[in-house]
């Protein structure tokens, strides 16, 4: 073959190859039958005899046959030519890509049979969800390009956890991939390493968990509120505080209480490691106001409060912020009460009196009507007598037996 028929030659492949992908073989398959021992497919080895601007020769081994290797075939990354990474007397393997049929020549691949081996490897890893290292060689809307043996992609969503904006801070970097997808008949190689960000960052939430002490008290960051609670964020975990752990004082609606970003101490109640599950109080990281009110007050104080729910056995009263105490409804009045409404109203003020402290449980008992004095009951008023009760004090007259009884004896025969 004419060196000028071999740069042709090149120069086809070097076309096919446009925009990174890789040649076809069935693309430059030779129609034509021959009489060479040789098939396109087959695998070869040889040394290198010579080396040109555009191509090298190789004589292939057990045969009087001579490989030509087109710079294009050498390698899948690109160079100026081929003393960049090969040398006279190397030795070498390759496939067979194109069978002359008048000279006992045959074009051969070392790079195809380099991308069929790493096929073979990629469709392994695969299938053993093992780890492997990509560098990235190029950025694009879409996502990243890495050469992992052969041209690999990841897209923008497979690339972290997180939605990354700027995908050029990846140049150059080698980074831990999974493969995701392989189609070898169309050169594609989807990688994907957010599977492995997600693994780490399991891990991590793991070990944290496992250190996190019930009882302590951290720092956290409010990212997501519900209509139950707020999720804070600790480290690389979330945990919930509830509704009715935000605060001493009555909430609403959670976003009354936090807002997102907000920063905030929170006291770790629970924690399940198993179900990456954290119990967070806000209210419990600071002191209680129970707890204040408790050692400034005594049983027997008078305070001023407002009614802030009424219930069937009583109403609740605020006596300070986030405290209340019940006035049960046996206390609200000396008069028997049957419902509380029926005395008093939401909102309004009221002078209480405090008949009992519970501080392990966190209970006030409080009294209206121990403040007021007790109505008099009606007194039953004496009832005359209408008989009429005669004495007579003197002794002279006193009657004697047979004053009374005599009538009554004598006309007895005794």
């Amino acid at each position: 073959m004419a060196t000028e028929d071999i740069k042709n030659e090149d120069s086809n492949i070097e076309e096919s190859n446009a925009s990174n992908s890789q040649d076809n073989s069935e693309e430059i398959q030779n129609d034509l039958e021959t009489n060479s021992p040789f098939e396109i497919g087959d695998q070869v080895t040889g040394t290198i005899s010579s080396i040109e601007d555009k191509f090298v020769k190789v004589q292939v081994n057990d045969s009087d046959y001579e490989g030509i290797i087109p710079i294009s075939q050498l390698t899948n990354k690109r160079i100026e030519h081929p003393n960049d990474i090969i040398s006279l007397d190397d030795q070498i393997n390759a496939v067979v890509i194109k069978v002359e049929d008048d000279a006992k020549n045959i074009i051969i691949s070392i790079r195809k049979l380099d991308e069929q081996n790493t096929y073979d490897e990629l469709k392994q890893k695969q299938a053993d969800d093992e780890t492997i290292q990509g560098k990235v060689v190029e950025a694009v809307k879409a996502g990243l390009v890495l050469d992992v043996g052969v041209r690999g992609f990841i897209p923008a969503s497979l690339l972290s956890d997180e939605y990354v904006e700027d995908l050029e801070q990846f140049n150059d970097q080698t980074l831990d991939v999974k493969v995701e997808d392989i189609d070898q008949d169309k050169n594609r190689v989807i990688l994907n390493r957010k599977r492995i960000v997600e693994g780490e960052k399991s891990k991590l939430r793991q070990e944290e968990l496992e250190n996190l002490e019930i009882g302590s008290i951290i720092e956290g960051e409010v990212v997501r509120t519900t209509s139950f609670g707020a999720f804070i964020k600790i480290g690389n975990v979330d945990g919930l505080a509830h509704i009715s752990e935000l605060s001493y004082e009555r909430v609403e609606s959670v976003e009354d209480a936090v807002d997102i970003g907000q920063k905030v101490k929170v006291k770790v109640l629970d924690v399940k490691p198993e179900e990456e599950r954290i119990s967070l109080s806000i209210k419990q990281a600071g002191e209680s106001p129970f707890d204040q009110f408790i050692d400034a007050h005594s049983v027997g104080d008078t305070l001023t409060g407002t009614v802030k729910r009424l219930v069937d056995f009583g109403a609740f009263v605020e006596v300070a912020s986030g405290v209340e105490g019940l006035v049960h409804i046996s206390e609200i009045a000396h008069e028997h009460v049957n419902v509380p409404q029926d005395v008093l109203k939401e909102e309004e003020e009221v002078t209480v009196k405090i008949i009992g402290l519970d501080k392990d449980n966190e209970k006030i008992s409080l009294s209206i009507k121990a403040l007021e004095d007790a109505p008099e009951r009606p007194r039953q008023e004496k009832r005359e007598s209408n008989t009429q009760v005669y004495t007579d004090d003197s002794e002279d007259d006193a009657p004697t037996l047979g004053d009374v009884f005599g009538d009554r004896f004598k006309n007895l025969d005794l």
